[in-house]
């Protein structure tokens, strides 16, 4: 963090006595740090304290006299800005756009990574309104520390504690200031299954549950990519910070991907999309009439196909094939006719590979012809060799 310029501000709550500790573990770590308190926050810490450790006037007022602080500026000076602790009241003020304080003109007006570490009591914490703005503001791009379980102000016990100084220290440090080898690179993945409507009902599916596209998704990240993950429907999600662009069908999984295919530097095509959709959609639900069912298909985009026709050669593209038979012909075929850089197969004939279960058996296919073969591992462990592969081939 030597040299490293951040913004650390402090909201009204108990926990503020822990951003005396974080502020002072910041200092120790070479970075510069200027401090930007909400009013209710003076009662809770001292402002001499901290401007005495930051060695920096602490900001708490927009103006003072015939002055007024510069938050503007203040928000394109820092490197990141952290909000710690975050009380419930201004977390609904970021997921609102509100600007009634100093902090918030602040926030608004940050062009760098935020991180927000909420700190309240456990109802509040629970309460289905705070999980709404949480995801608001996730939205937006921040990143949420998770809270500890614990003690709180009011002698609950339970979930809502501030996360400790160290671990906020160490969450900084393996999110932006350690050197990552994908750090300034975009990539995208697809994941999940897609549902193809036959009446407001019935649709045509399959068993993907996403679980190998996030784990990618979040690899990726975690090798500090900017990640945009494009996911059909599943009840999994992926880890704090990932943008996520939720979809049905197979045409909504293409449509969203190819704008961002045109501006991304890695594309992982994980999801498993459809071949064909019902030509028509019944408008209401079809009664159950005859002994058959006639139902006429036809084919979706293929989205990996889309992609590689438009592939620049600064581009890696990686598909997936699961086959039942002839695997590794196929996946060749696959990898020539889709204009891939790399197909990853995984077969269904393998035992705990495939749909929904929590490991996987691939091999990794080059279009240089280059074949990597890996034994079933748990899907955390296959993402990590897959991003591995095309961290070399980058």
């Amino acid at each position: 963090m030597e040299g490293k310029k951040i913004i650390l501000g402090i909201t009204g709550g108990i926990a503020a006595y822990k951003s005396i500790l974080l502020l002072r573990l910041l200092v120790k770590k070479g970075a510069e740090v200027k401090v930007v308190m909400t009013p209710a926050a003076k009662d809770f810490v001292s402002p001499l304290v901290l401007s005495t450790l930051s060695k920096h006037a602490v900001l708490y007022d927009l103006s003072s006299g015939d002055t007024w602080a510069n938050h503007v500026m203040l928000g394109r000076w820092a490197d990141i800005m952290i909000i710690a602790p975050l009380t419930c009241n201004t977390l609904s003020k970021m997921a609102n756009g509100l600007c009634d304080n100093l902090l918030m003109a602040t926030y608004l007006s940050a062009t760098c990574p935020v991180v927000a570490v909420p700190a309240m009591d456990e109802d509040m914490w629970l309460h289905s309104s705070t999980k709404k703005n949480l995801q608001q503001i996730a939205l937006y791009g921040n990143l949420v520390m998770e809270v500890g379980t614990g003690e709180l102000g009011s002698g609950l016990i339970g979930p809502g504690r501030m996360a400790e100084p160290e671990e906020i220290v160490t969450f900084l440090s393996t999110h932006f200031f350690d050197e990552k080898p994908l750090k300034g690179k975009k990539a995208m993945v697809t994941a999940g299954p897609t549902y193809e409507p036959i009446d407001p009902v019935r649709f045509i599916g399959n068993h993907s549950s996403g679980k190998m596209g996030i784990a990618i998704a979040n690899e990726l990240q975690l090798q500090g990519a900017e990640v945009t993950l494009i996911l059909g429907p599943t009840s999994l999600r992926a880890d704090v910070g990932i943008k996520t662009i939720n979809v049905k069908t197979a045409q909504e999984m293409h449509d969203a991907s190819m704008p961002i295919f045109a501006d991304t530097d890695i594309a992982v095509m994980a999801a498993a999309v459809a071949d064909y959709r019902p030509a028509t959609v019944a408008e209401s639900k079809i009664k159950k009439i005859g002994q058959t069912l006639d139902l006429q298909l036809v084919k979706n985009p293929d989205i990996l196909k889309s992609c590689g026709a438009v592939k620049r050669d600064n581009q890696l593209l990686v598909g997936f094939a699961l086959e039942t038979n002839n695997e590794e012909s196929f996946a060749m075929e696959k990898l020539v006719n889709k204009r891939a850089d790399l197909i990853i197969l995984n077969s269904l004939r393998d035992e705990g590979a495939g749909f929904k279960s929590d490991t996987n058996k691939t091999s990794i296919f080059d279009k240089n012809g280059d074949i990597k073969r890996f034994e079933l591992l748990p899907k955390d462990e296959v993402a990590e060799n897959i991003v591995a592969y095309i961290i070399e081939k980058l």
